[in-house]
C-alpha cells in the first residue's frame, strides 16, 4: 500500500459456497485508484462487478488478497469498524436513490451525520445545506422526494454522499433509472465534483457512453480484469447536455 493511493487492491479473490459447488466470483483482481481519479468499472452480468462493488463499499470481505482504502486494511477490521469506514470514508450513490420518502431533502442529507459523535443539530444542518449547495439544490432543501424530479432526487443522494467529506464517492449505476438528459445532468455534476473539487469517484455502470465521461475504465469479465486503462478521449457531459434538443422537444 502506498500513500499515493486512495484504493489499493492486490490479488483480490472472493469465493462463495453454493450447495456442493464453489463459485469463484473474483479471481485475482488487482488495481489502484489515486486521489482525484474518476474511474469507471464496467462488466456484464456475472463479471464479478457486484461482488467487487460490495467489497469496495466494505459490505463484504475478500476470501483472499488485500484491500486498502485510505491506508486502512479492510481485512483486519470487524463489523463495527467496517461500518465506521463506510460512514466516514465512502459516500454511496445508488441507482434507486434510497431516500426516506416522508423526509425533506436536508433531513435526508443529514442522515449520515447522525452517526458522527459530537455533532449538534446546528452543525449537521449547516453541513447538509452546504452539500445541497454543492449539487445546486439549496432552494429545494425543504422538499420531500415526491416533490422532486428523478434527477433532483439523485442530486439529493449525491449531497448525502458528500456530507461526510468522504475520501471516495462510490456510485452504483447512478444514472440507471434516468433518461438521457437527466443522466447527462448528473454526469455534468460528477465531472464538476471531480475536476473542480478533486473528488475521487468510482462509478459502476454498464453503459459505455456514461463510462466515456470518466478518465479511466476498468473492464471485468468472468471475475478478472479484462482491461484497465485511460479513456483516450474524455467526453464533456456539459457539452453533450448542451447538444441535446430543447427539453420541450425531447
Amino acid at each position: 500500500m502506498t500513500k499515493d493511493h486512495i484504493i489499493d487492491i492486490q490479488e483480490l479473490a472472493r469465493e462463495f459456497i453454493v450447495g456442493a459447488q464453489t463459485v469463484r466470483a473474483l479471481k485475482g483482481v488487482s488495481f489502484s485508484v489515486s486521489p482525484g481519479e474518476f474511474l469507471t468499472i464496467m462488466g456484464s452480468s456475472g463479471s464479478g462487478k457486484s461482488t467487487l462493488l460490495n467489497i469496495l463499499g466494505c459490505l463484504d470481505k475478500p476470501t483472499s488478497g488485500t484491500y486498502f482504502i485510505d491506508g486502512v486494511d479492510v481485512r483486519k477490521r470487524d463489523r463495527n469498524e467496517l461500518a465506521t469506514i463506510r460512514n466516514q470514508k465512502i459516500g454511496f450513490v445508488f441507482q434507486a436513490y434510497n431516500l426516506l420518502p416522508r423526509t425533506s431533502a436536508v433531513e435526508n442529507v443529514e442522515l449520515p451525520l447522525l452517526y458522527r459523535p459530537g455533532l449538534g443539530h446546528r452543525e449537521r444542518r449547516e453541513r447538509a445545506m452546504h452539500a445541497l449547495e454543492q449539487v445546486k439544490l439549496a432552494d429545494r432543501f425543504d422538499h420531500t422526494p415526491s416533490q422532486l424530479s428523478g434527477g433532483q432526487q439523485q442530486r439529493v443522494a449525491i449531497a448525502r454522499a458528500l456530507v461526510n467529506e468522504p475520501v471516495m464517492i462510490l456510485a452504483d449505476e447512478a444514472t440507471g433509472n434516468l433518461d438521457t438528459r437527466t443522466s447527462y445532468e448528473i454526469m455534468t455534476l460528477m465531472q464538476e465534483l471531480n475536476q473542480q473539487q478533486q473528488k475521487t469517484i468510482v462509478f459502476v455502470t454498464h453503459e459505455p457512453d456514461i463510462a466515456a465521461f470518466s478518465g479511466r475504465t476498468l473492464m471485468l469479465r468472468d471475475g478478472r480484469v479484462l482491461r484497465d486503462g485511460p479513456n483516450e478521449t474524455v467526453r464533456s457531459a456539459k457539452e453533450m447536455l448542451e447538444s441535446l434538443p430543447p427539453a420541450d422537444d425531447y
